[in-house]
């Protein structure tokens, strides 16, 4: 009898792994199969994007594909994606687009992927001009903010293009100042600005001045941009990556307690708005704009299958949310030879790029594929 249970556990634990290894490769083949229609449709990284207007391709719609890069490269560290992703860097000298006296969010978004390979060769021209960048940027204030010296995130992006940025910056040289002044200008953003983004009560954030109280959706209620939460939630994750990974002080405690409040809030608003299909609605409160979205949804699924991994989450409660997720994303929104649809334009609200579809081209495909590869990689390490 016991030779007979022994023998069905083995068979059980043997069909176990082979549907998770099974899942596994199923989420690695997706991940670059979206990354290999990226690469060879802009083979040369060197060379600038034209959507409306020639701009270099430092800007921060490619600058959140290596974020998405280099997450990929986590779970398949294929030389290409650094070749790749040197040749980008090389083209622009390591420097915030528009240069070291930029003050602007989005300019300094690619500075996240010159830190991420800082530390892994330690090779200090990478983040030199990075360093320059941010030094200017702490002894300058915002004349369009009041003249605050922390009042440069006026909008909720700004977050995942910048704060990263900081918090990389403390722990690649270990210098706290960086630390202390990106969460100040977070802590700026989501309390002073406006009366606060970030709304406590509901754990959503208001995109900008121009989306808090009084203003609604035509249904009355308050307007929460899905992409919008999504870089605020994916920020608040790379920001405790770097917080938990450095010795603790009492001041590095109590900003991983003020981020994991707001990544737990976050949390649980978000599950509570996802889409029965697995999916999130570009509007996430709102009946206005209800349909399929594909880059909020990885963003949130990047966050949930972190939390998960960290113990900030159970696995019980936000498992499911995660695999609905990752099965809508595969069945809905990925072509076979690698496009993504259902991926929002660039805009502010939910209203940007109307009406998307599974074949409409958005204005800028490449932080599409970035918020899916940082989903995908973490779910990978998930389900792994």
């Amino acid at each position: 009898m016991k030779r007979t249970i022994t023998i069905l556990m083995t068979a059980m634990l043997a069909l176990g792994a082979t549907a998770q290894n099974a899942a596994q490769t199923e989420v690695l083949q997706s991940a670059r199969k979206v990354n290999n229609y990226f690469m060879e449709k802009h083979a040369d990284p060197t060379l600038p994007t034209n959507v409306g207007r020639i701009r270099p391709s430092s800007l921060w719609t490619r600058a959140v594909y290596y974020e998405g890069l280099m997450a990929l490269y986590e779970i398949d560290p294929d030389d290409r994606y650094i070749d790749y992703t040197d040749r980008w860097a090389e083209a622009h000298k390591w420097t915030p687009r528009n240069g070291i006296n930029t003050c602007d969010a989005d300019d300094q978004c690619c500075a996240q992927t010159y830190l991420d390979r800082y530390m892994m060769t330690h090779d200090a021209k990478m983040i030199e001009h990075v360093r320059e960048n941010l030094d200017h940027q702490m002894k300058t204030a915002n004349p369009k903010a009041g003249n605050a010296l922390m009042g440069w995130w006026t909008w909720i992006d700004a977050i995942q293009m910048a704060m990263p940025v900081y918090t990389k910056m403390w722990r690649a040289t270990g210098e706290q100042k960086y630390l202390d002044h990106g969460m100040n200008m977070y802590i700026w953003s989501r309390d002073t600005l406006a009366g606060g983004l970030f709304n406590e009560a509901e754990g959503l954030w208001w995109r900008d001045k121009d989306y808090v109280p009084p203003y609604k959706e035509p249904d009355g209620r308050n307007c929460y941009w899905s992409r919008g939460s999504g870089w605020v939630y994916a920020a608040l994750v790379k920001s405790l990556i770097d917080l938990q990974a450095m010795p603790k002080n009492k001041q590095t405690k109590k900003y991983i307690k003020l981020l994991k409040k707001d990544f737990l809030l976050m949390s649980e608003a978000l599950l509570k708005c996802q889409r029965e299909d697995g999916l999130w609605n570009p509007s996430l409160v709102s009946s206005n704009y209800e349909g399929k979205e594909l880059t909020g949804t990885a963003l949130f699924l990047y966050g949930m299958a972190w939390g998960i991994q960290n113990k900030l989450l159970k696995d019980k409660q936000y498992r499911p949310a995660c695999d609905r997720a990752w099965t809508a994303i595969v069945r809905d929104c990925i072509h076979r030879d690698g496009f993504l649809g259902w991926v929002q334009g660039t805009g502010k609200d939910p209203s940007a790029g109307q009406p998307l579809s599974y074949t409409k081209v958005p204005d800028f495909e490449d932080y599409g594929t970035g918020c899916f590869l940082l989903g995908a990689a973490e779910y990978y390490k998930l389900i792994k």
